[in-house]
C-alpha cells in the first residue's frame, strides 16, 4: 500500500497494519503460511508452464480437479504434503523447491524488525 493512502486511511481513523497483526499470528504461523503460499505458487506455475489442465493433473496425483482448484487456491485443508506431492509430480527437484521458499523462509519477519 502507498504510504500516502496509508497516511489517508489513519487520519480517516482506520488502523493500518498487516494480515498477520490482524490475525493474532506467531512469528512461526507467519512463517508456515508464507512458505505454503510459496509453493501454492510454484505448483500453479508449474502446472501452467507445463500447459497441464487441472484435470489433467488431478488424474495424474490419483485426485480430483476440484482438489487442485483448491490446492491452487491456497485452501487451508491442503496439507504442505500433498503440495510437495504436486510439485515433485510436476518435475521440481529439490533445490527449485528450496528457492521458491528460501527467499522468504529464511528472510526475516517484517513484525521481527518492529519489535527489535
Amino acid at each position: 500500500m502507498k504510504a500516502s493512502k496509508r497516511q489517508r486511511l489513519r487520519n480517516g481513523g482506520w488502523k493500518v497494519g498487516t494480515a498477520a497483526e490482524f490475525l493474532g499470528l506467531s512469528a512461526e504461523e507467519e512463517a508456515l503460511v508464507a512458505m505454503k503460499l510459496d509453493l501454492v505458487r510454484g505448483v500453479r506455475s508449474l502446472r501452467a508452464r507445463h500447459q497441464i489442465t487441472q484435470a489433467a493433473f488431478a488424474r495424474r496425483l490419483g485426485s480430483s480437479q476440484s482438489r487442485v482448484a483448491k490446492l491452487e487456491a491456497g485452501d487451508r485443508s491442503v496439507s504442505i504434503d500433498l503440495l510437495m506431492r504436486a510439485l515433485l509430480n510436476l518435475g521440481a527437484s529439490k533445490k527449485q523447491i528450496a528457492a521458491m521458499i528460501g527467499t522468504k523462509a529464511g528472510a526475516e519477519s517484517p513484525r521481527r524488525k518492529r519489535a527489535a
